[in-house]
């Protein structure tokens, strides 16, 4: 029986560090950023491997989710090429710097070392699962 589709939302560092969580080895094309500076909002959207499904071994389940941040003052890429835009990125994770209360700053560290820095007036995230889940055969893995 398949789980209902995730959502979740962040308004603190503790809950964004649960989104990281579930986002952790997602796939991205640079296409699917979208920073839209007059509305102050900054949307991902990932493939993104269902850890909460249990698959192991011989793989488990991806799922589209898009991850919205509200209040972004601005952002900027490193390692990121803007014009590559069927080029697939990994997250690895999503961090919060304080800044002034209660704002700072939400990065995404991506494989290869690239990451995007959002700065926020606060934390205000949703993350949503927007399509069924599909099988992969592939297992997400990192050398220790």
């Amino acid at each position: 029986m398949a789980s209902a589709p995730l959502r979740l939302l962040a308004h603190d560092d503790g809950d964004l560090a649960v989104i990281s969580a579930a986002l952790q080895d997602a796939l991205s094309k640079i296409g699917d950023i979208t920073w839209e500076p007059s509305a102050k909002r900054l949307t991902l959207a990932f493939n993104r491997y269902r850890w909460e499904a249990g698959g192991k071994g011989k793989g488990g389940e991806r799922v589209r989710s898009a991850l919205q941040l509200a209040h972004v003052q601005s952002v900027q890429a490193r390692k990121l090429r803007r014009d590559a835009k069927g080029a697939v990125v990994e997250l690895l994770s999503i961090s919060f710097e304080a800044g002034a209360a209660p704002g700072g700053t939400i990065l995404f560290n991506f494989a290869g070392g690239g990451d995007l820095r959002a700065e926020v007036e606060c934390i205000d995230a949703i993350l949503a699962d927007v399509s069924e889940p599909w099988r992969t055969s592939r297992t997400p893995g990192h050398d220790v």
